[in-house]
């Protein structure tokens, strides 16, 4: 690995997806006729800073993860390892970090779920991390006006409105999430909290977090009508693109 090839992606996919119906693993979903990770490997490989994508598979399935990747085209420049995840996603990202060589100064951690994210995307995130950003994540503007509620003690039940958050300083967070490595890691061996993201685990740290614009393709795919919109959308690059 040479000396300019400093930045891995960690792409924790040992989820089920049950949001997404019985069947195999979300990760592992075909789009386009191609599996949902494999949308997601390429994505982050065609960032030509990125010499390593670590794929964090189910521990019953990394074999067959890693016959995925073989038998797929993926760039020759990047480097790909497939390691078992655990139970949590935090595990699995915790999985991902400990695989990483040496060498390895900024890393990335991308959802499997999120297929279609621009390279530029990528790229900002990485040159946030390289500009001196502990922790960066891609984010945009909410189109919607958001309620704070007060859960209801049954599903489907009316829920009381507790306020409403001033939109213009709410943004909705993507991924890939970019680190120090080093920070990252000091993340994982501190906070023992179940948290969503990766960001999160840096904030309790006491560090800053900044945002980089995030684009609309890198939207995650969790329900049926998900599937829907990322075939147009890359029923679009095809036509565009020509591939």
């Amino acid at each position: 690995m040479s000396s300019e090839s400093r930045t891995a992606v960690v792409i924790p996919a040992a989820g089920r997806g049950v949001r997404l119906g019985p069947g195999a693993p979300k990760a592992l979903r075909a789009l386009n006729g191609t599996p949902m990770l494999i949308h997601a490997v390429r994505a982050m490989a065609a960032s030509r800073a990125v010499s390593l994508v670590v794929v964090v598979a189910p521990p019953e399935g990394a074999a067959e993860v890693k016959t995925l990747l073989d038998d797929h085209a993926l760039p020759e420049r990047t480097d790909f390892l497939v390691v078992p995840g655990g139970e949590s996603r935090q595990e699995s990202v915790r999985a991902g970090l400990d695989a990483l060589p040496p060498g390895i100064d900024i890393v990335l951690v991308h959802d499997a779920a999120r297929p279609l994210v621009p390279v530029d995307t990528v790229d900002g995130v990485i040159e946030a991390v390289r500009d001196g950003a502990p922790a960066v994540v891609p984010a945009l503007p909410l189109a919607d006006t958001v309620k704070q509620v007060e859960p209801a003690a049954a599903p489907g039940a009316a829920e009381a409105v507790v306020a409403t958050p001033e939109r213009a300083r709410l943004r909705a967070v993507q991924t890939p999430q970019g680190f120090d490595r080093a920070t990252l890691v000091r993340a994982h061996e501190t906070v023992t909290d179940n948290v969503t993201d990766d960001a999160s685990m840096v904030e309790q740290l006491g560090l800053p977090v900044v945002v980089v614009p995030g684009h609309e393709e890198a939207f995650k795919v969790t329900r049926p009508l998900d599937l829907l919109l990322a075939e147009a959308v890359l029923a679009r690059r095809r036509a565009n693109d020509g591939f």
